[in-house]
């Protein structure tokens, strides 16, 4: 069978797709088991799941950003290798977003308000990195999961002692999201400028501070 050849504007249409699928919670994922299934719930005050609910819609909205970025990329990149990785991350990284969905829920919170406004900008960022190239655009991946990974450790070291069950998550996310910055490596990610690493540190500093609360 042939292979079929998608326009930029079949590639638009499945990125608009992506965008209702992701923002409904139902992106495409491995249907991956929860890691906190055989794990009891903790009694926590009122305060303390409040907490915990903050930190979980952050790193919710984390996944929806990292989601259209790969998504943003997969339009523009013209490597057929990059474009399948990038495929391929989205459907992992869909088993995270399934995850933090599932522990909002347990905690009776929802997802951020501002997730169509993160993602839209996610997107387009995605967009320009694989214009400029690649390997630049791999660099993003790369700087964007050593960024996501440094937040699970935060967050990790903030949650309640005794909430084993979102640290569960929270650490089989970080095991992931290694392995996808050590893949982008691998296809030959860029180390991008200081001044770009920063840029996106301050924005995400911005989503942490927001999506907590919001």
């Amino acid at each position: 069978m042939r292979e079929r050849h998608y326009t930029f504007l079949d590639k638009l249409c499945l990125g608009i797709d992506q965008a209702i699928r992701v923002l409904q919670n139902t992106a495409k994922n491995n249907g991956k088991v929860y890691p906190a299934s055989q794990i009891p719930e903790a009694e926590m005050s009122e305060k303390e799941r409040q907490h915990v609910a903050g930190l979980m819609r952050v790193n919710h909205t984390g996944e929806i950003c990292a989601q259209a970025l790969y998504h943003g990329q997969g339009v523009i990149s013209r490597s057929r290798e990059v474009q399948q990785k990038m495929q391929l991350a989205a459907i992992e990284e869909g088993d995270h977003l399934v995850w933090c969905k599932q522990r909002l829920d347990e905690l009776d919170s929802h997802t951020s308000y501002l997730n169509p406004l993160w993602y839209t900008g996610s997107f387009c960022i995605g967009m320009v990195a694989g214009m400029v190239g690649d390997a630049w655009s791999l660099g993003f991946v790369a700087e964007t999961e050593r960024q996501v990974i440094k937040h699970l450790s935060h967050h990790l070291a903030s949650l309640p002692h005794h909430d084993l069950r979102s640290g569960e998550v929270l650490k089989q996310m970080q095991m992931d999201e290694a392995h996808h910055r050590d893949e982008a490596i691998q296809l030959g990610a860029k180390d991008l400028p200081a001044w770009i690493k920063m840029t996106m540190g301050v924005m995400s500093k911005v989503m942490v501070k927001t999506a907590y609360w919001v």
